[in-house]
């Protein structure tokens, strides 16, 4: 009892007492920590990783891995010192040939880590194995077209009227090899605006789906016209070919009724006369036939929205 008595005595002693109480116990924390620090552990470490290859002439497809974990044994300083981060340079994997290492087996990768962890012996790798995906660079010039324009961003009952001017008219593609080489011309251009009804001129983004894929330049002047179409309902002379030999055909009209989309501008100089409805029999032998002539000889910018079907009987 007396002992427990010296204690709480002690304990009742003024602040300057605790403050000396901390401070002994701080320095007994502070020596058992130093002296684990020099002892020998074994543990699991996520170590920083890099590869070592020519980033002017390849990419990655995918992310490469960015981190290895590793089972070491070492002195408990030189573990912290690589788990907390501290001065801790990434382990470097050498590739001679990139596009050719499609993986990479844990059990290769100890004799090449050894020398790059001074201080710390390496046990085995826990990670099972590094998948890579590296191409070789490639480039090249991709025209660029706008023909879809006219039924994507235009206000219904308005059309474009014009050339599409796009200046530059092509680009150049930059990326993993199989991707550039897969890449069909022309490039789509994709219009932010919708609804247009007046003349439009203005940058526009190139953007390709793919990933690692750099284009110069990334955006383009594009312009073009756009005017209100207005619906004339006419009807244009039909005129049939390859009609098999030895066959009748009998057809029951021969004017077909259409219906045009002109740009007002146009209405005044616009004839039917200069377009032709051709029906084309080859391949049909007898039977009744009903399809849609081809029209040709159209002005330009003019376009068909209506046009009725032929129906054709072919006997002997």
């Amino acid at each position: 009892m007396s002992f427990v008595s010296s204690i709480f005595n002690l304990l009742r002693f003024n602040r300057k007492n605790w403050k000396a109480v901390v401070l002994c116990i701080f320095a007994a924390t502070v020596f058992w920590f130093f002296n684990a620090l020099n002892k020998s552990y074994t543990a699991n470490i996520n170590f920083p990783l890099a590869f070592d290859f020519s980033e002017t002439n390849y990419l990655a497809v995918r992310p490469l891995p960015d981190e290895i974990r590793i089972n070491v044994t070492g002195i408990g300083w030189n573990l912290l010192r690589r788990s907390a981060g501290v001065k801790s340079p990434p382990l470097v994997v050498p590739l001679e040939r990139p596009s050719e290492v499609r993986k990479i087996v844990a059990s290769t990768l100890p004799a090449l880590f050894s020398n790059q962890l001074d201080g710390i012996q390496i046990n085995f790798v826990v990670t099972d194995t590094l998948y890579l995906s590296i191409q070789p660079k490639a480039r090249r010039r991709i025209k660029l077209s706008a023909d879809t324009l006219a039924t994507r961003n235009i206000r219904n009952g308005f059309r474009v009227v014009s050339d599409v001017s796009i200046e530059p008219d092509s680009v150049y593609i930059e990326g993993p090899l199989n991707t550039v080489i897969a890449i069909h011309e022309p490039l789509q251009l994709k219009m932010r605006e919708e609804n247009v009804e007046n003349n439009f001129s203005d940058r526009v983004r190139v953007i390709f789906p793919a990933e690692n894929i750099r284009i110069t330049p990334s955006e383009v002047s594009l312009s073009f016209a756009v005017e209100e179409v207005v619906p004339v309902p006419d009807s244009v002379t039909l005129e049939v070919i390859n009609i098999p030999q030895k066959v009748r055909a009998l057809i029951e009209v021969r004017k077909v009724p259409c219906v045009f989309s002109v740009p007002k501008n146009q209405i005044r100089q616009f004839s039917a006369d200069s377009v032709r409805a051709v029906l084309d029999l080859k391949g049909f032998v007898k039977g009744e036939i009903k399809s849609v002539p081809t029209l040709y000889g159209l002005p330009k910018y003019v376009t068909v929205t209506k046009i009725d079907s032929i129906r054709v009987k072919l006997g002997r």
